[in-house]
């Protein structure tokens, strides 16, 4: 029997076009919501900086900003300039560490970002929309056991 008529080259096959798929669609809706974003004057690496400063009222260092984002401290630091010369965020130093700045929306900045939110929300709803809620849900749950069995393998420091 050749290597592609058993199950596991079955297999194999089908996660190799899953991953093709998953990575079209991916980039798809991703250049979609680029573009979507252009034209509300803001740039998705930007929104993904707002986001990440909504979900921390408190404010994150710069260092845990670059970490929840997985980008470097270089390119958070252009983003986090920028809004804060716009009024939309605010650097205040870490009691205790000189070194260490913490980053926070302010009102104005959180006001934005609101709006911002409900139209990104609207249009992935419009992307996506050939998926129901129950396919919805099952997609997140079997996403979410790939992704936590990556993670399971990580190598442990």
């Amino acid at each position: 029997m050749t290597r592609d008529h058993r199950p596991d080259a079955a297999a194999s096959k089908a996660r190799l076009r899953l991953w093709l798929r998953l990575l079209a669609v991916t980039r798809a809706v991703e250049g979609e919501l680029r573009e979507r974003l252009r034209g509300l004057d803001t740039t998705l690496p930007r929104f993904d900086v707002m986001a990440a400063l909504s979900r921390a009222p408190d404010g994150l260092r710069m260092s845990a900003l670059s970490t929840v984002l997985r980008v470097s401290n270089g390119n958070v630091t252009g983003i986090v300039d920028r809004l804060e010369a716009e009024g939309l965020a605010v650097r205040l130093p870490v009691e205790g560490d000189r070194r260490a700045m913490l980053v926070r929306l302010t009102p104005q900045g959180a006001t934005d970002f609101a709006r911002l939110a409900a139209e990104h929300e609207a249009r992935v709803d419009a992307l996506l929309g050939a998926v129901s809620l129950r396919e919805a849900e099952h997609l997140i749950e079997q996403l979410k056991a790939v992704r936590d069995d990556l993670v399971e393998r990580e190598p442990k420091p």
